[in-house]
Parts: structure tokens; C-alpha cells; sequence
């Protein structure tokens, strides 16, 4: 396998652009903060992601638990928490919960157009000539599908670009890719000439614990083990093999 040198990754971290203060995209404050309450869009977005990846035998299961006993926040309305509380069951260890935080986040990407396009703009600065993968984790993955299908990178800039790779990505949600105007058993679609490879553990509470490939031809799924303690952990996609064998076939 290859050596890269220092400086052929380039890591545009974008999510910089969310947090405190008035020089980033957000209000002074964490607007996703557990402890700010979600808004009615925000709810309503959640609750269809949750609706979409929740199944209906943990919905079941929950049956007529009383709210007092589910042990999540009271800032959420009834039917948030029943979906959050059935999901965990499928993903122990908070993942209702912590979907719940990351889909705000995708929720501001997909339907505020001046930020999400502030960070499309602030993604296509760090491609280069010699580009070769792109990768995207989490809502990072959304971000590099819509960047590459917009077209809005120039085109000497992406010319030497191979192959995708997305890693934990909210793309398996239905919701989220409505949300980026793709219609109910639509095909994801690259350009022509970029290979798309999805890495997911099944344990991972972002992704439905599914793959992509059934949504696309063009996309082939590499399943890994991130372990028990934080399977969407960014860093153990990266450490994964499989990466290293994408990354190391797209820079040859």
C-alpha cells in the first residue's frame, strides 16, 4: 500500500461554521444544544427521519410505556419521544438520542439555503488539481454527494477526482434525501467517471445500521466493525481497512 505524503490530505472542517460566535454561520450560542428545545421544523423533520428508519415491531414493543419512564428529555413532544425510545432499542447506548442531535444539523444543511451553501462553497475551496477522493463522514457525506452533483466545484478542480467514499452516512434516510429533492426510489446519481464506495457498520445509529448500494447501482457498500463504544466514531471509519484500500486505489 502506498505512502501518502503530509500534504495530500486536505481537511476542510467545516462543521467550525456551526459553532459559537459571530463570525461562524449559526446565532451566538449552540443552536443544537440538548438543552434548546427543537423548533416545530426541526421536530417535524425528525420525527419523519425516525418514522422512516423505525420499526414497527420496537414501536410495538413500547406500547403504552409511560413518557415519565423513557429517561429522555421533556423538551421533546410525545411522539418524538416514543420514536426516540423505540429506535433505542435497536441502537442501546443513546442512539435515538444522538440521531435526534445529528438530524438537527442535517435538518439546517437541507432546507437553510444561505448557510448550506456557505459550506458547499467552503468544502469546494480545499479541492485542488491533484483531487483525487473525496470523503465525507456523516453529514460530511451529504455535503460531498450534493457538492459533486451540483457541478459546483470547477471543473480543473475535480477533473482528477476518482473516487467517493462516504462513511456513516444519513443518505440511508429516506427523509434526507428528500430533503435534497431526490424522490421516493430515485437512483443516487454521481458524474460520470466517479466511483462511489459507502462504508457502514451495522451499529450505527446514523445510518440505520444499512448500507447504499441497494439505492444505487453505482455504489458499492464496504461493511466494516467500528466496535461497541461509538460506531459513527469519524475516526474509526478512517482507521478502518477498507478506506485505506479505496484511498490507496483512487491515488494511484
Amino acid at each position: 500500500m502506498p505512502v501518502l505524503p503530509g500534504d495530500a490530505l486536505e481537511l476542510p472542517h467545516w462543521t467550525g461554521l456551526l459553532e459559537r460566535g459571530t463570525d461562524h454561520l449559526g446565532p451566538q450560542g449552540d443552536r443544537f444544544d440538548a438543552a434548546v428545545p427543537l423548533d416545530e421544523g426541526e421536530v417535524d423533520f425528525v420525527v419523519a427521519a425516525l418514522e422512516d428508519v423505525v420499526r414497527e415491531e420496537d414501536l410495538d414493543r413500547i406500547g403504552q410505556v409511560e413518557l415519565q419512564t423513557l429517561g429522555v428529555p421533556q423538551l421533546w413532544p410525545p411522539r418524538l419521544t416514543r420514536l426516540v425510545m423505540a429506535y433505542d432499542l435497536r441502537f442501546p447506548r443513546g442512539g435515538g438520542k444522538l440521531l435526534v442531535s445529528a438530524l438537527r444539523e442535517v435538518r439546517l444543511y437541507l432546507y437553510e439555503p444561505e448557510p448550506a451553501a456557505r459550506v458547499r462553497s467552503f468544502v469546494a475551496g480545499a479541492f485542488g488539481a491533484g483531487t483525487c477522493v473525496v470523503i465525507g463522514h456523516s453529514l460530511g457525506s451529504v455535503i460531498a454527494y450534493d457538492l459533486l452533483r451540483r457541478g459546483e466545484v470547477a471543473p480543473d478542480r475535480t477533473a482528477a477526482v476518482r473516487t467517493l467514499v462516504t462513511c456513516g452516512s444519513p443518505l440511508a434516510i429516506p427523509s434526507v434525501r428528500r430533503g435534497l429533492g431526490i424522490a421516493d426510489g430515485e437512483p443516487l446519481k454521481l458524474p460520470g467517471g466517479i466511483a462511489w464506495v459507502n462504508v457502514f457498520d451495522p451499529g450505527d445509529f446514523i445510518t440505520g445500521g444499512v448500507g447504499l448500494s441497494a439505492l444505487s447501482p453505482g455504489i458499492t457498500d464496504a461493511q466494516v466493525d467500528n466496535g461497541n463504544g461509538d460506531p459513527h466514531s469519524a475516526l474509526r471509519y478512517l482507521r478502518a481497512g477498507a478506506v485505506a484500500r479505496v484511498i490507496a486505489d483512487g491515488c494511484r
